[in-house]
């Protein structure tokens, strides 16, 4: 056996409970069964045809080296434009740094707001990725348990009773995988202002903007250039594998963020730049939103069936493509019942547990990514698997 040791922090990180389902599915649906997938967090939509030949196009003329690290300027340029053009914001494109993915982003940050032995506050549950970014820059996550009767929002009023010497910043997300809640903008601002007295640092991810369905779509760089905000071009743009995202940094944080591009990832794809540079005309914007018509249809399917099933949605499902379920009235361990619900009916869903610490074992986050039909079906099995 190898004398060799891995770092400590790999312990530290916990490995998706849904792999097993997921691989679990992968096996049904190898041996011919006819699998339903509520557990991805991605639709069945792939990249709009006109973003595709954007990409080809790059590649046949050639446009496949390194960028700036910071991203393609005419790039930098259109994400400012969107937020001035959609959400009535300033946003000057020296702000903007392109990243591979949101998670280039969140790692990027985690390095530049995260001191070795610092934490950071965060919603349970939240993206458990997140946290693990903090820990590649020895750092921690100290999560705050929400209530599910407050849509799993971080209490305000404590907020400041729960910093420490060590605390610095509050990450937040809206609208929040897993449970589909949308922050009001009074919330995000009155977050802000609790921050900004105790000298931390606010991070806003945005991962899904657009996605939103109740409430208002709103970015928190409305509230204050001083706030971080992390974006993708994955979930609205539906870009999932082309990896790439964006983070907008204050004004005197663009040279350390640059600093750290630089040498965490060099640049971005070229390939990806050039084609989302597309993602932005009227036409594209079209097609995304009678896409979001198309998951609103598909929220509606979802929240009527699992109402008709008694089944307790845990908060208001306002945006992404999720819904948050509490399973406790017909089982102690939601792990367990998603792995017998894919055994006997062929319904794929992740356990709770992925996402949160406090009764997470309650929990199951469903994703209405697949069609309104295939929706329906899943809820007919779920149906005859609880009445079995």
């Amino acid at each position: 056996m190898s004398m060799q040791r891995l770092a400590k922090r790999v312990e530290q990180i916990a490995p998706f409970q849904v792999m097993a389902v997921m691989a679990r599915a992968k096996q049904l649906q190898a041996a011919g069964e006819d699998v339903i997938h509520l557990e991805v967090g991605e639709p069945d939509f792939s990249a709009p045809e006109a973003v595709n030949e954007a990409g080809k196009a790059a590649i046949s003329a050639g446009k496949t080296g390194y960028t700036a690290a910071t991203g393609l300027p005419k790039l930098r340029h259109a994400i400012s434009e969107f937020y001035q053009q959609r959400y009535q914001v300033d946003v000057a494109p020296e702000r903007v740094i392109v990243t591979p993915g949101a998670s280039g982003a969140l790692l990027l940050l985690s390095s530049l707001m995260a001191e070795v032995g610092s934490e950071v506050l965060m919603p349970d549950p939240c993206y458990p990725c997140n946290r693990h970014f903090l820990l590649q820059v020895g750092a921690k996550a100290r999560m705050l348990e929400c209530a599910s009767v407050n849509n799993f929002e971080i209490d305000l009023d404590s907020l400041a009773a729960q910093w420490r010497e060590q605390t610095t910043g509050l990450w937040l997300a809206s609208p929040a995988n897993p449970t589909g809640s949308v922050l009001s903008k009074d919330y995000v601002a009155k977050a802000w202002d609790i921050v900004k007295q105790q000298g931390g640092h606010l991070l806003v991810d945005e991962i899904y903007q657009g996605l939103v369905f109740e409430g208002e779509d709103f970015t928190a760089l409305s509230i204050s250039d001083d706030i971080f905000v992390v974006n993708s071009f994955s979930k609205y743009f539906a870009m999932t594998g082309w990896r790439l995202g964006w983070v907008v940094v204050p004004e005197w944080a663009i040279e350390g963020a640059t600093k750290l591009a630089q040498n965490l990832f060099i640049s971005a794809s070229s390939v990806a730049q050039h084609a989302a540079l597309r993602a932005f005309q009227p036409d594209v914007l079209a097609e995304c939103e009678a896409r979001r018509q198309t998951l609103a249809k598909r929220r509606v399917t979802l929240i009527k069936g699992l109402q008709s099933l008694g089944l307790p949605i845990a908060s208001a499902p306002q945006g992404a493509f999720y819904v948050y379920v509490d399973v406790s009235s017909i089982t102690s361990d939601a792990m367990q019942w998603c792995l017998d619900l894919l055994q006997k009916e062929f319904v794929a869903l992740t356990p709770g547990a992925d996402f949160g610490m406090k009764d997470a074992h309650k929990y199951v986050r469903f994703a209405y990514t697949c069609d309104c039909e295939r929706i329906e079906q899943a809820l007919e099995r779920i149906k005859r698997f609880i009445q079995a």
